[in-house]
């Protein structure tokens, strides 16, 4: 199936779980009537698969995984669970779940082969329009994010993606022919999901592409762990506000939609109530979610 798999012992308790909360409401005397979304969650790399079909283009999770050493096990997404082939399996087994939302990500190298830089693929188009159709049609929400760390190699090979200013240029086009071609069934947005977890991984540790570090940070032939974090930072948190603006100014009326960005973020709390342990927590919160 093209789905996560699940023992079934999990799938009765999740099935438990999702009868409770639409109980709950009902059992504390409340007005069960205010819609609550209760989803699902994928993106692309991790789901879709046809890497390569239907005029897609090469992204830097593609070459990153089909470079010998960069899998310990040498597998890659090129098929993944198949969901370009096999959503609607998909969608029936979340109608089954009773859920009433779907988070998925969009191929920028599946609609931009070559970002900004080539025309747009209307199979990529007409793909996710078929998705999002087949989810309304089930009465389950589509929330579609933006960026979810795939990016078209083109990018990368042209002026190393997120490290330069052109990337905001790069991400509000993408984002353009997103709204234009979804946002009159989408309803809600993310621009980016987790950057703050992706940039120390990519741009630090050089464990994620494009594999940047430096110094005691590890072992990659370019990069300036000091220095590059925050110049993609920079370039992600302004690439995010042109396509909020964007949204804002030329869709929002029309579309109703609404929009925003997804944090990862880590729980801190003091050891004691000392001062050196309350500024630990503050610091620690700072390197996680506050920059």
């Amino acid at each position: 199936m093209g789905f996560c798999a699940f023992k079934e012992g999990l799938v009765l308790e999740i099935m438990l779980f999702l009868l409770m909360c639409s109980l709950l409401p009902i059992s504390l005397g409340l007005d069960p009537s205010p819609p609550f979304l209760f989803g699902t969650a994928s993106s692309s790399y991790q789901y879709e698969g046809a890497y390569s079909s239907d005029g897609k283009g090469l992204s830097n999770w593609d070459v990153f995984s089909h470079t010998t050493g960069s899998i310990d096990d040498g597998s890659n997404g090129d098929v993944a669970v198949d969901q370009y082939h096999r959503y609607q399996e998909d969608v029936d087994l979340m109608e089954a779940m009773k859920v009433n939302s779907y988070r998925f990500s969009v191929s920028w190298a599946r609609i931009l082969p070559q970002g900004r830089f080539g025309e747009v693929n209307l199979a990529g188009i007409n793909y996710y329009n078929r998705l999002i159709d087949a989810l309304l049609l089930k009465g389950i929400q589509p929330f579609v994010t933006l960026f979810h760390f795939d990016i078209p190699q083109e990018l990368e090979d042209r002026y190393g993606a997120w490290l330069s200013p052109q990337s905001q240029e790069d991400f509000q086009f993408f984002a353009d022919i997103c709204f234009k071609s979804f946002g009159d069934r989408v309803k809600y947005w993310v621009t980016f999901n987790e950057p703050n977890y992706l940039i120390p991984l990519a741009y630090r540790e050089g464990q994620f592409p494009p594999c940047r570090c430096s110094g005691n940070f590890g072992n990659c032939s370019e990069g300036d762990s000091e220095k590059e974090p925050f110049v993609v930072a920079h370039n992600m948190i302004l690439s995010h506000a042109a396509a909020v603006d964007l949204y804002r100014n030329k869709y929002q009326n029309e579309q109703g939609g609404k929009i925003g960005i997804v944090l990862h973020c880590d729980s801190f709390e003091p050891l004691s109530n000392s001062t050196a342990d309350k500024l630990a927590t503050e610091r620690a919160q700072s390197f996680i979610i506050n920059w």
